[in-house]
């Protein structure tokens, strides 16, 4: 199975409510990176055992460790939970940047150092989000 067929699989298996919006952001996140490396992280780790929500990744930033070796990780991700959805925006050293940066201009939701949690898609403006992530995206590349 491709990853494109499990992220759309992902997202037709959750309840409408949830569906459309992920489905939106999907197609947002898609038009704003339309090149770039598609991931999809089940939430089970190499056990099987489920540890996260599963996320839908975009786009690819090396994490550097302090021992010297690095790993790649998506820059942008979406995932649906029990209280809404999560949009993380990886890789910006500064955790107070996003909450002062956007915090007050995004509308209904919890900004962190790299995830904006809102209830609905309709709670937040569309717009700042998407410049959060054009933010990451040429900022932060």
């Amino acid at each position: 199975m491709t990853i494109q067929d499990q992220i759309q699989d992902y997202i037709t298996s959750m309840p409408e409510s949830k569906r459309s919006d992920i489905q939106e952001l999907h197609n947002i996140i898609l038009g704003l990176m339309p090149e770039s490396k598609l991931w999809f992280l089940d939430g089970k780790n190499e056990e099987g055992k489920i540890v996260s929500n599963p996320n839908i990744g975009y786009g690819v930033y090396s994490i550097q460790y302090k021992d010297g070796t690095s790993k790649e990780f998506y820059q942008i991700g979406i995932s649906a939970n029990t209280t809404g959805i999560s949009v993380y925006i990886m890789g910006i050293d500064d955790k107070k940047y996003l909450l002062q940066t956007y915090g007050e201009k995004i509308g209904k939701a919890s900004v962190t150092g790299y995830c904006i949690r809102f209830k609905k898609l309709k709670d937040i403006h569309i717009d700042i989000l998407k410049t959060a992530i054009k933010d990451r995206i040429e900022k932060f590349a």
